[in-house]
């Protein structure tokens, strides 16, 4: 039967970076992200810097961009952050939450700041004042019988260890995320039993045939060495989960990008194929099987890479096999070796139009389809549970004269995409939970707007941090609320 299961986790999710705020407070550390402007959709976000001279300035925030030799990354005056109070959920979370209970939330997804439970990234002894706020959270959910999801790294590297170590490429950083991931696993036992080591690993390769212009032998080098260092920190942290509280699950983050040939060239549906083993089974088929796909030997081939690692990771990797599958689902891209005049130009979307969809203004394709085709291939070929933790409409939203939000046009998204979920579990897939993104408005991470909203739940801010923070209940507040009531009977 088409029926979501008893059970099913319900709820929403959300990153540090994006809700947070309070950037500077209580010991908290600058983290990669604090450096980073807003953007829009025709204006890529920016990354801030004083160059060796003293000298101001800012460059791309993109996969390949370069700082000026001797620059170092940091926090200027005349610029814009939306990070540093982002929705300020950190003084605001208990409203927040009560809004996700009100809802009838069964999970909550959030991340972990590196940089405020260690600020640099290489103190011996954790910040307590961050470890106090997580709790207060955790128990805050608690008090709602809502389970915490929680990301232990979205991608908000404590500056220092980007500056000092640069970042993910150097193996040393494992050790250092391991000393976090203990931290979290040791303090919040009995708090938090559903844990996710890394966001989107995959994004590290992903992107690079989303943009073209930077995929160079280097820099896929660089990224296959980022994602090896970060399997190794993902399978050791599922091994220490288990060993501290054997309640405890773990799972993989993938941003699930399904990729169609552009014909039935047998050229494009070779090329689509690969695309899968690259962009979403490699790191996927170690989470799962313990070791690296047969296919790996051939993209090291094709991109001349030798990886830094050591005997021990490969065991590591069989002994740290996930307990379940999550992934985020947005849209899907075409495939195609042949020439196109029909190009998409959103974020994360640069590819030959698909003419049998719709796209948002933001470029980004309307496929519900696209989400049950993902549940199914991934399920058939990993056969273990799954949970959606991220999938939503980023739109512009307008406050009518009496208060009222009537967002009909992301009702129909989700009411489209939670359809397509009841089919792949008629199809056999064990889907155990979804979580939508951005359950409540948040700061975009491609953009950095606020205006791009995704949320049940409006936050009166702007796109320059402007407003007073009211949280205000949207139509598909009211809406969501029916579908977990009746769990995904009324949609």
């Amino acid at each position: 039967m088409n029926k979501f299961p008893k059970d099913f986790f319900w709820g929403g999710a959300t990153s540090a970076t994006q809700i947070e705020g309070a950037y500077n407070v209580d010991g908290r550390g600058l983290a990669t992200c604090d450096c980073k402007t807003a953007g829009s959709f025709s204006k890529r976000r920016e990354v801030t810097f004083i160059d060796k001279d003293g000298h101001h300035g800012s460059i791309p925030s993109n996969l390949g961009g370069t700082l000026p030799k001797g620059a170092h990354q940091a926090v200027l005056d005349e610029y814009f952050y939306p990070s540093h109070e982002a929705i300020d959920f950190y003084h605001h979370y208990k409203e927040d939450i009560a809004l996700f209970a009100e809802m009838g939330f069964k999970m909550f997804r959030l991340s972990i700041s590196w940089s405020r439970i260690y600020p640099t990234g290489i103190e011996e002894k954790p910040n307590i004042k961050g470890i106090e706020f997580y709790k207060d959270v955790f128990n805050e959910l608690q008090k709602y019988n809502i389970e915490p999801l929680v990301t232990i790294f979205h991608g908000d590297l404590p500056l220092y260890l980007e500056e000092h170590y640069k970042g993910w490429a150097n193996r040393e950083l494992i050790d250092l995320y391991m000393k976090l991931a203990k931290t979290c696993l040791t303090e919040f036992k009995g708090l938090v039993k559903y844990w996710l080591p890394f966001n989107e690993m995959n994004d590290y390769l992903l992107m690079l045939d989303m943009f073209g212009n930077i995929s160079t032998k280097e820099s896929h080098k660089e990224s296959f060495q980022i994602i090896h260092n970060m399997l190794v920190a993902n399978a050791r942290t599922v091994k220490l989960a288990h060993q501290i509280d054997p309640e405890n699950k773990v799972g993989s983050m993938i941003c699930g990008i399904p990729n169609y040939p552009g014909s039935c060239d047998p050229v494009d549906i070779l090329e689509t194929r690969y695309r899968w083993e690259k962009g979403i089974y490699y790191t996927g088929d170690v989470q799962c099987f313990g070791k690296y796909s047969p296919f790996s030997k051939r993209l090291w081939d094709e991109y001349e890479i030798h990886l830094e690692a050591e005997q021990q990771d490969f065991i590591d990797f069989k002994e740290g096999i996930i307990d379940f599958y999550t992934f985020s689902y947005y849209m899907t891209n075409i495939v195609t070796t042949h020439e196109v005049n029909d190009i998409v130009q959103g974020n994360f979307a640069n590819g030959a139009r698909n003419p049998y969809l719709e796209y948002s203004e933001w470029g980004w394709s309307y496929d519900p389809k696209g989400l049950r085709y993902y549940l199914e291939v991934i399920y058939d070929r990993y056969q273990m549970p799954m949970i959606i933790t991220e999938n939503g409409l980023g739109a512009v939203d307008k406050i009518e004269e009496d208060g009222s939000i009537h967002d009909s046009y992301r009702i129909q998204y989700l009411k489209d995409h939670l359809h397509e979920c009841k089919v792949a579990i008629q199809h056999g897939v064990e889907l155990i939970g979804y979580t939508m993104w951005g359950c409540i408005d948040l700061v975009s991470a491609s953009t950095g707007q606020m205006s791009k909203r995704y949320g049940f739940i409006y936050v009166d801010r702007d796109d320059e941090g402007n407003g007073s923070g009211k949280r205000i209940k949207k139509d598909s507040f009211e809406w969501y609320k029916t579908v977990i009531a009746t769990n995904g009977e009324d949609l």
